[in-house]
């Protein structure tokens, strides 16, 4: 009898425990609505499936996401979205950030807020130089360019290179890292081409043709991915530019998981160099892309912005577990952010606590067709352990 009663209580000790388990308010920043929603939608899923296939990681604590739409890439909206977290919602970490200057416009309010800022999409380098609690667990655009770079001169044997970039500061990172390596190991970049921005996709015929009349050995370009992608392997198809000996090479955005099928034919033989993408022959990486089709749909896939949210949710579990929930000391918050290691479907991944930014593999792959017909991306070879090139090299602003 006695035995029964200390079991009845220690259940009803769980219950109570879990229901008045410790709140974590996470203010999220993302476009839910206007041309990033898509992106907005990746991001959040990966943060929401991280939650629910690591349960157990998660407890005892009770993540809630307090979602704020910055509507485009302009900056405006996004610094008054993260003023209005950290002022009304008063939420103990803040994340998202798909675009650069969204990132680069809150990077004083989270400085004065003197809260964690998870970086999980924006890429451009020197980012996290701008707040002292900023950690990215994305990628800086250096981690694909550079490398890129060096493989197209190594690996791909290319000697001329036309660079075409979205205009803005994303852009004009892939454009200076891809040139800095593939020049460095032998190339020459003959042309230097900007594309419009990032807010609407533009007409990138003009732009093609004049790549294809310099002739170069390969066309390295950068633009945000989804409808730009789409609309950059459709022109690349129209213009006979494979069938001109032009190889059409780039980072990861080019060939985006979610817009890849839709390319058709126009995407084989493409090469990319990235951190990530569906196709990643490892466990983490299949149990992964599994829960997101029972999630999600059959006909749906995560890509890197999505696995972007995903590790940075593991970024935030471990810090409050690390701190035991108290996350308001700043320093105690980026001390335990500095020591996350973890086992991710892009591969290993860690903070470098030097530059708070990520280290992780990245992998040189081609897009091929198998005999089902689908798209898939073969890897070529993996670069492992990367730290972004600009900090390491102290680039401009990264020195």
């Amino acid at each position: 009898m006695m035995n029964r009663l200390l079991a009845g209580a220690a259940a009803l000790a769980v219950s109570a425990t879990l229901a008045h388990a410790q709140e974590i308010k996470i203010g999220v920043a993302l476009p839910y609505t206007g041309i990033g929603a898509e992106f907005a939608q990746l991001v959040d899923r990966g943060m929401e499936i991280y939650l629910k296939l690591n349960a157990d990681k998660a407890k005892p604590y009770k993540f809630t996401l307090i979602k704020r739409d910055v509507k485009n890439p302009a900056g405006a909206d996004a610094k008054i979205q993260v003023q209005e977290l950290l002022t009304q919602a008063n939420v103990d970490i803040l994340a998202g950030w798909v675009y650069s200057p969204n990132a680069i416009a809150s990077a004083p309010i989270v400085t004065a807020g003197k809260r964690l800022g998870v970086i999980m999409n924006a890429g451009t380098a020197h980012i996290t130089k701008m707040s002292p609690y900023f950690v990215r667990t994305s990628f800086s655009m250096w981690h694909s360019g550079h490398p890129m770079g060096e493989a197209a001169a190594k690996q791909l044997g290319a000697k001329t290179a036309v660079i075409g970039y979205s205009d803005f500061p994303p852009g004009k990172d892939e454009r200076d890292a891809f040139k800095r390596a593939f020049e460095a190991n032998g190339g020459k970049v003959i042309d230097e081409i900007p594309m419009g921005g990032p807010a609407q996709v533009p007409d990138f015929t003009p732009f093609f043709q004049r790549a294809k009349d310099k002739k170069p050995d390969v066309f390295f370009v950068f633009i945000p991915a989804g409808d730009h992608a789409a609309a950059v392997v459709k022109t690349y198809g129209a213009l006979g530019m494979r069938q001109a000996g032009i190889k059409l090479i780039g980072p990861g955005d080019i060939t985006q998981d979610t817009k890849l099928q839709a390319m058709g034919d126009a995407a084989v033989g493409l090469i990319t160099m990235h951190h990530y993408h569906a196709d990643l022959e490892n466990p983490e990486n299949q149990r992964f892309v599994a829960a997101w089709k029972k999630e999600y749909g059959a006909n749906t896939t995560p890509d890197f912005m999505a696995v972007g949210g995903y590790d940075g949710m593991a970024l935030i579990v471990h810090v409050v577990q690390q701190l035991k929930g108290n996350v308001s000391d700043i320093d105690k918050a980026l001390a335990a952010a500095k020591s996350f290691k973890y086992n991710s479907p892009r591969g290993p991944i860690s903070i470098d606590p030097e530059t708070r930014d990520i280290i992780m593999n990245e992998y040189l792959s081609e897009v091929v067709k198998g005999p089902d017909g689908r798209l898939r991306q073969k890897v070529l070879a993996t670069i492992p352990n990367v730290k972004d090139p600009c900090k390491a090299l102290k680039v401009g602003p990264c020195g």
